[in-house]
């Protein structure tokens, strides 16, 4: 069975036919592809990715390289650093960033809540686009709990 993405998953890193998770407690090795997990974890939660892929399109008016929504009771949701067709797409978890920053080789450094840093290839301002489609993505899911207890 894949990996189950949960509160404490941080980052999942492409591996090629593996995946290197880090956690807030450590990282694993598993023997699964990063779209056959993320797939995975869509489907236990009721859609498929391409279904979450779009819906999050429509949410956001987003339609390239758009956040995920893994689970949205526990408001789980993934940032890619790619296009999901791109074979160097990794994808962060928004609820465990406690901040990021421009390093020094122009690209970004990732804190998470447990301190543990990660250097990621990627231009900082693209990063900093991500998190933010990522922020009105969990705005707007807030925005439809709400809607329900009214």
């Amino acid at each position: 069975m894949p990996y189950k993405i949960n509160e404490k998953t941080l980052v999942l890193l492409n591996q090629g036919k593996q995946t290197k998770i880090l956690e807030l407690k450590g990282e694993i090795i598993v023997e699964d592809a990063i779209n056959k997990i993320l797939e995975y974890n869509c489907n236990i939660n009721g859609s498929t990715f391409e279904g979450r892929r779009k819906a999050s399109s429509y949410l956001i008016g987003a339609s390239y390289k758009p956040p995920i929504i893994i689970d949205e009771v526990k408001e789980i949701i993934l940032i890619p650093t790619h296009s999901n067709k791109n074979p160097n797409c990794s994808w962060i978890s928004l609820q465990n960033i406690q901040k990021y920053y421009i390093n020094s080789h122009s690209y970004v450094t990732i804190i998470f809540k447990n301190g543990q840093k990660l250097n990621l290839n990627v231009c900082y301002a693209n990063f900093d686009k991500q998190v933010l489609r990522a922020t009105r993505l969990e705005s707007s899911l807030r925005g439809r709990k709400h809607k329900k207890y009214l």
